[in-house]
């Protein structure tokens, strides 16, 4: 018998069941039918989301990069909270992260930072948070007690593995070694550990320092490269696809997939699913399935981007 096919069997042995409730009423047949029921469905939509990752990647390990905005200490503030909040979510999966790089902000939060979730599907959940999240508050940071907006740019890519080659052409990378930053004190690094790699022919640059030698260091920004260097290429296919459907998609921080409103009134929305809630605070803390399969759902039927900005 089929996965669905025993799901659907369930489902018909419960609706029986009910059926003879409704003639025979049985206080412990009823408690038993609401837990089997309740089981189904756990059941049903764990296996309808696993439909949801078909991609050649989903169930890889993630590279999570996340970028403050412009807004000085307010959005290096955000990035921060952005990072506990993806901390938090990949905690409830039981996925193991690891801080790789971070830039501290001048007086707050982070500049940016890079994590690597490992789990299965980590890759398929964290895809539909690519893109710019911004905040609407009374900013903390403001003596005026004034409504600030800001933005964060989340970027995602699968992480390579054995299994996916990227070469490498080391006449195109230029590698540096520095001191890794600290916040000072007996911890603060005396050699040059810390890699940065700059890809020359896309600009991109990666850099690791929160490893214990210059080689776990090294390892680790090739890895994350490699993983920039895919992304880019799956970028390049999904824009094809998008020329190919007439779709137009513009990509950069004018591109906000979502609003976090904390102020005057509490509202998360997505603006490309038009999925929300005003349980702020649950969202924060890492309570983001909903959006997640919001948002794959809508790429696997085809459905168009909402188009709605009108978030406060």
């Amino acid at each position: 018998m089929t996965l669905w096919g025993g799901l659907e069997a369930r489902s018909t042995s419960l609706t029986e069941l009910l059926d003879l409730l409704a003639d025979s009423p049985d206080a412990e047949i009823e408690a038993e039918v609401e837990r089997d029921a309740a089981a189904l469905e756990r059941d049903f939509e764990r296996e309808r989301t696993l439909l949801l990752f078909s991609g050649d990647y989903d169930a890889k390990n993630a590279v999570l990069t996340i970028s403050a905005g412009a807004g000085g200490t307010e959005a290096t503030d955000w990035a921060e909270m952005l990072l506990r909040m993806y901390l938090r979510w990949a905690e409830r999966h039981r996925f193991r992260t690891e801080i790789v790089d971070s830039t501290p902000g001048e007086q707050a939060g982070l500049k940016s930072a890079t994590v690597t979730v490992e789990g299965r599907f980590a890759y398929g959940w964290l895809r539909a948070e690519r893109g710019v999240h911004r905040l609407v508050r009374i900013s903390p940071y403001d003596a005026q007690k004034r409504r600030q907006t800001t933005f964060g740019l989340v970027e995602v890519m699968p992480e390579v593995d054995d299994d996916v080659h990227i070469e490498l052409n080391w006449d195109e990378i230029r590698e540096e070694h520095y001191r890794s930053s600290g916040a000072g004190g007996q911890h603060v690094q005396k050699t040059e550990s810390a890699i940065r790699l700059t890809h020359v022919p896309t600009g991109i640059v990666v850099t690791c320092q929160n490893e214990r030698s210059a080689t776990q260091n090294r390892e680790m920004a090739i890895r994350v490269l490699k993983s920039r260097l895919l992304e880019l290429e799956l970028e390049k296919r999904e824009e094809e696809l998008r020329e190919i459907r007439g779709e137009h998609l513009t990509a950069g921080w004018g591109n906000q997939i979502r609003s976090y409103v904390l102020h005057p009134y509490q509202m998360v929305k997505d603006l490309r699913t038009d999925h929300e809630t005003s349980n702020t605070s649950a969202v924060l803390d890492g309570d983001l399935d909903g959006f997640m399969q919001a948002e794959l759902e809508r790429e696997a039927t085809g459905r168009p981007i909402s188009g709605d900005d009108a978030a406060a």
